[in-house]
């Protein structure tokens, strides 16, 4: 019983561990900027920066179906699955915009140009540049998933009726965590909003 219980406690210490540098790690990858203008509950009212994003679109609007595959496409880019073979470096969070169809995006490292960047070896990766935009945000913990993504969706679409906020209805799920981190995972659920003062 001792050896188990010294197996069991040593396991979770390095579990901790690890968890622990992959937050730092995850803490110092470059995010997608943004400033908070307004909290209002579990809910924050976010001024986000121009970014420049490279994106793959998949059929469906499944995160659990479409997030491995696309994920594996954008990190094969970035990971040197290019013309010249180059590793550009990961930025945080990986979003996913599901509709019809779900497109994936991965923030550009800021002082990349849409010029200096190589050509994918996969066509299908597209580059789109996005204005500033405001988004209401609503955060969540764990590992996502349809039915998890779906309930902060549904909170806050209904957080922002009781606001008169009104958004496009086009949402993204924001992941900022490796799937190798176990502890403080940081998901959330966001939505452009109209004619924001």
């Amino acid at each position: 019983m001792k050896i188990f219980l010294i197996i069991f406690f040593s396991f979770a210490l390095v579990i901790t561990g690890l968890s622990a540098w992959f937050y730092m790690e995850t803490e110092n990858i470059e995010q997608y900027g943004y400033d908070v203008l307004e909290k209002h509950g579990d809910i924050e009212i976010r001024s986000y920066k121009p970014a420049l994003f490279s994106t793959y679109t998949m059929q469906g609007n499944s995160y659990e179906a479409s997030s491995s595959n696309g994920f594996r496409t954008l990190a094969g880019y970035i990971f040197g699955g290019n013309e010249k073979q180059e590793k550009i470096a990961m930025t945080s969070p990986v979003m996913m915009e599901m509709g019809e169809s779900t497109t994936m995006s991965f923030m550009v490292p800021s002082g990349r140009s849409l010029e200096s960047l190589p050509k994918p070896n996969n066509s299908e990766i597209q580059f789109i540049e996005k204005p500033s935009v405001i988004m209401a945000a609503i955060r969540f913990g764990g590992w996502a998933s349809d039915e998890k993504i779906e309930k902060y969706k549904q909170k806050l679409v209904d957080q922002l009726t009781k606001l008169g906020i009104v958004h496009t209805g086009k949402f993204a799920y924001l992941g900022y965590n490796p799937p190798f981190q176990f502890l403080n995972r940081r998901n959330e659920v966001v939505v452009e909003l109209v004619g924001w003062k």
